[in-house]
């Protein structure tokens, strides 16, 4: 049994299917900058991000939905919902009771995706019943705010299947998680605060309000709602706190009974007066009941909302400083709701409208002719964008780790060289990425036009935070400078505001003059001097990473400059790329692709000197995405990402020698990061040239499909996706260094270089010109005014028929045409499904 929306792109094979068994998966679900509770493919709960902080591993103890069902002259048949805990089982002190390892649960499960969509059906020969799961947080392009709501909606479909009237229940049961500091002995959880669960009623819905007593500006204030749209409900507001396992028991004996709940009241026992085990457990729980009779299927709907609004104002986590210490800053969304009740009140009243827009975008994205895996790698970067690594504090400032340990962020600061490579925040949520670029240009580059690569004063100047304490002296990154020159460019383009683009110039000029005064020591057009870049090591002397992006920075300056007038600048840039372009070729070219000229390549540690760097075209991966066009000659761009493909893609990496860290083994494909298939590879080469980053895959992949490599570019992304198939990996979460890494937010090039999607929003014009299923085509677009999507067909006249549904925002003015060709060569395999 399906909800009808997303059974029909499951039944066409646009999505994989998960086993309970596949123990690896965990789906986020949340908002942009509000953390998430992850599902599993048994149907559980897994890790508890909603606290301000990653929580891998983070789990609440009696959290979890559990089905009762009884025919008239019948015996009840309660189970879990999850499907059957996997193995191994072994634990010091076997499974704790609050994770209640040992009630019945269904056989299997089935976990499916359509982001923001997400199903989970349960089977069960024994059950009277099908039952489905479907849940979701709101997710609508170039709307963050509805994007960052803190909240999730659960709708669990019954179906009778026992040909007889059944009464049927289901409960849900959340533990009051408010002013949560970690655990203590036996893995209990430890709070702040009195708790307190009280049963409120609003328009349309009812459930439990839960608080504590902490002050509203301690870090760990906060409240969270579980409320229900049901109108035959029973509650029991907080379990029996009595010894050992007392509430549990209670609260168990009472649903199985009858199916519903009631308060509990006095008990008066004798003896153990003084139990050795208490638990600090404040569970209350929620039952939503009806009748079905035979065939007939009814949605149970329940709404789970947190509110936390305080967050460390600073990267660091201050861990084992006290919270009541700790300075703080509010959450943007803590702007628009004053509590959790007060988001599920806006949730319930704007139900319909936006599950509606969010199923508009699946329909898009699904529905398109994308292979499912490149649809995949898509949906991954939006997960990283509404991850802990993500997020959004009151001025509406939008920041990120690069990415997160397990129970705290990983490499802050919103690290530029890293960022470079991310695209889906620009094309989803381009007002987000702009504030990127205001913190980039406005607060990070002083009088000079040096640029921090990671962000020091995002939380204002007297809580700076300072990365010397951690790394020394950090210099400016090459790399990432120049890149945040293209991505402003990209993103002027992307919106059409002249006025963004006016307000940040002269940061962003300033900038480009010191890069090329800093790094091209001698003037010739290409960096040369030591630059630091995304390897975590400088490069020194010239080298395709930085030239190229020089030259696509250099490019990207030449045409603001332009538009705002600043013709002295315009003149000189454009003087310095035709200086440049034709130095790279002449100096760095070895007859198949680029390389990095040194004298003496082991005169330096960790240089790649004749290798074949996998980043060597980010530049003009940069300009592709930008609309900048080529910055190299066009044919050397396609015979270097086809060597890059070559010599670096590995089949198979079961004897690959790789002594760094390890994101891809074994029997498994990847693409390394430098290789050296001519020798003379250095003594102690780059850093993590052996590693394999599914963010520079992506970014290759994109590269390979606009230069006409389209076989090549998918069978790479494929590899990606294969590796997380659930079992060796979360399908969710991309790793390099942290869960959810930023830089696989470059999936989203594939979109571009597939649909051979062109935009340029400052003439309102957009083309579209597929390099797959061109006879029956179509696509998600979205630019910084709509969204949509894109259709062609080809027709018995020969000609091409297109036409664009527009499904947000306003495509007044814009013109769309069809690109008469693509922006690189044609002789790609037939194997894009």
């Amino acid at each position: 049994m399906e909800c009808c929306f997303l059974a029909g792109l499951y039944n066409a094979g646009i999505t994989r299917v998960f086993s309970g068994k596949c123990s690896e998966v965990a789906f986020p679900l949340g908002g942009i900058g509000t953390g998430n509770v992850s599902l599993g493919a048994r149907g559980e709960f897994r890790d508890w991000e909603i606290f301000n902080r990653p929580g891998k591993g983070v789990s609440l103890p009696y959290t979890f939905f559990a089905l009762w069902v009884k025919p008239e002259n019948g015996e009840p048949f309660v189970r879990i919902l999850e499907s059957r805990i996997q193995p191994p089982f072994s634990k010091s002190h076997g499974f704790s009771s609050g994770e209640l390892a040992g009630l019945p649960r269904f056989a299997e499960s089935w976990m499916k995706v359509a982001y923001p969509f997400v199903q989970v059906s349960f089977e069960d020969k024994t059950s009277p019943v099908g039952i489905v799961l479907e849940a979701f947080n709101p997710f609508i392009p170039l709307d963050p705010d509805n994007s960052g709501i803190p909240c999730v909606l659960f709708r669990y479909r019954v179906k009778n299947l026992s040909g007889e009237r059944l009464r049927v229940s289901v409960v849900a049961l959340l533990l009051n998680a408010v002013g949560f500091e970690g655990y203590g002995d036996f893995n209990r959880p430890c709070f702040a605060g009195e708790r307190k669960n009280e049963y409120r009623e609003g328009k349309a819905f009812r459930g439990l309000f839960y608080s504590s007593t902490l002050p509203s500006n301690h870090l760990k204030f906060g409240t969270m709602t579980l409320v229900t749209t049901g109108e035959s409900i029973s509650i029991k507001t907080t379990w029996y706190e009595g010894g050992w396992f007392d509430g549990i028991h209670e609260f168990w004996d009472d649903f199985c009974e009858d199916g519903k709940l009631e308060e509990t009241g006095e008990i008066e026992l004798l003896g153990n007066e003084f139990p050795l085990s208490k638990p600090d457990v404040k569970v209350g729980s929620l039952v939503a009941h009806s009748v079905l009779e035979a065939g007939e299927e009814r949605d149970f709907e329940f709404l789970l909302t947190w509110h936390f609004p305080n967050r460390v104002a600073c990267w660091d986590t201050t861990d084992g400083t006290k919270a009541e210490d700790v300075d703080v800053v509010r959450n943007y969304y803590a702007t628009l709701f004053s509590d959790a009740w007060e988001v599920a009140e806006y949730v319930v009243e704007k139900k319909k409208w936006l599950e509606q827009k969010s199923r508009d975008f699946t329909r898009a994205l699904y529905g398109s002719t994308l292979p499912s895996y490149v649809i995949e790698a898509l949906v991954n970067g939006i997960v990283a964008l509404r991850s802990t690594t993500c997020f959004r504090i009151e001025d509406g400032t939008f920041l990120g780790y690069e990415g997160c340990f397990d129970t705290k962020g990983c490499c802050p600061g919103s690290c530029t060289h890293v960022w470079n490579y991310a695209q889906t925040v620009a094309f989803l949520f381009p007002q987000l990425e702009q504030s990127m670029r205001r913190v980039e240009f406005l607060r990070e580059t002083d009088e000079e036009g040096r640029m921090n690569f990671r962000t020091i004063k995002a939380f204002g100047v007297d809580k700076d935070w300072n990365p010397e304490e951690l790394w020394g002296k950090l210099p400016p990154a090459a790399d990432g400078q120049l890149g945040t020159i293209v991505r402003l460019y990209r993103d002027w383009k992307l919106t059409g505001d002249n006025e963004f683009l006016k307000e940040v110039w002269e940061k962003a000029a300033q900038a480009l003059d010191f890069a090329i005064r800093y790094w091209d020591t001698d003037g010739d057009g290409i960096p040369d001097g030591p630059q630091h870049v995304t390897h975590d090591v400088e490069l020194y002397g010239p080298n395709p990473l930085t030239g190229i992006l020089f030259l696509a920075a250099i490019l990207a300056g030449t045409k603001m400059a332009r538009f705002m007038g600043d013709e002295e600048r315009a003149r000189r840039y454009e003087e310095t790329f035709s200086q440049g372009s034709q130095k790279i070729d002449e100096l760095l070219w070895n007859g198949e692709y680029y390389v990095q000229k040194l004298e003496n390549v082991d005169h330096y540690r960790y240089q790649f000197g004749e290798g074949c760097l996998s980043d060597q075209l980010f530049g003009q991966f940069l300009a592709h995405v930008a609309g900048l066009g080529y910055v190299l000659p066009k044919e050397k761009a396609r015979r270097a990402i086809s060597a890059i493909f070559r010599h670096n893609f590995r089949s198979s990496l079961g004897l690959h020698h790789n002594v760094h860290r390890a994101f891809a083994l074994e029997d498994e494909s990847g693409l390394l990061v430098c290789s050296w298939p001519r020798g003379k590879r250095p003594k102690f080469p780059l850093v993590y040239c052996d590693e394999v980053w599914t963010g520079a895959e992506y970014q290759v992949a994109a590269q390979l499909i606009w230069e006409g490599f389209v076989y090549e570019g998918l069978r790479l992304v494929k590899a990606v996706r294969e590796r997380h198939d659930g079992y060796r990996r979360n399908p969710w979460n991309e790793v390099e260094c942290g869960h959810h890494y930023v830089r696989a937010m470059s999936s989203w090039a594939l979109l571009l270089s597939l649909s051979g999607f062109q935009y340029d929003m400052v003439q309102g014009t957009m083309s579209f010109h597929p390099v797959i299923h061109q006879d029956n085509f179509s696509v998600f677009w979205s630019t910084g005014k709509a969204w949509g999507i894109y259709r062609q067909r080809r027709v018995e006249s020969g000609g091409i028929e297109w036409d664009i549904e527009v499904l947000g925002g306003d495509f007044s003015g814009i013109v769309v045409n069809l690109a008469e060709e693509r922006l690189g060569g044609s002789d790609a395999k037939e194997d894009h499904d």
